[in-house]
């Protein structure tokens, strides 16, 4: 399977399918079928990616699992960061504003507004925000279903439970998908 983020400037109108769109101008996600008369960003999970894709990443999905598509907006104050975590599954996000390190699988690399990043979920990630001002990005993520309603980030480090968590998620769907 493919996860695959594209960019659709102008709107888009969306009949149905394992689908995730947001509205960049009204901070609102919608699953399947959706229109969005403004700039929009769609997550689609299919068995092949289109050639205007933003980001397209493969996803191993083990298809006797149940499955679910979670549509999701993190913020940051400055300076915020997500200590050394997993998730239980893939996913692509992008960035609203604001700009963020990504340290995962001995690299780091900085992204800023608009730009896409792909994380695998076991492979462990450390992201650190802007320190001079605040930073957010949307993902969608496909987890199983028995996270439903329920925080999937794990930290490595188990005493990073415990320090001030600064970011904050925001959900905007979970919703059951069928492979």
């Amino acid at each position: 399977m493919i996860l695959a983020l594209y960019e659709h400037p102008h709107g888009v109108e969306t009949t149905g399918g394992n689908l995730a769109v947001y509205d960049l101008e009204r901070n609102a996600a919608s699953f399947g079928a959706a229109s969005v008369p403004g700039p929009a960003w769609v997550w689609k999970l299919a068995e092949e990616s289109e050639a205007d894709a933003k980001l397209a990443a493969p996803v191993e999905l083990d298809r006797t699992t149940r499955w679910l598509l979670r549509c999701d907006r993190v913020d940051f104050p400055p300076g915020g960061v997500a200590y050394r975590h997993t998730h239980p599954g893939p996913g692509i996000r992008c960035l609203l504003h604001g700009s963020i390190s990504i340290e995962s699988g001995g690299e780091t690399l900085v992204y800023r507004a608009g730009e896409p990043w792909f994380e695998s979920g076991p492979q462990p990630v450390r992201a650190i925000a802007s320190e001079s001002e605040e930073t957010a990005f949307v993902r969608a993520m496909v987890i199983p279903r028995r996270w439903a309603g329920k925080r999937t980030i794990s930290y490595v480090d188990p005493a990073d439970e415990d320090k001030p968590k600064l970011q904050r998620a925001t959900v905007f769907f979970d919703e059951a998908i069928d492979l």
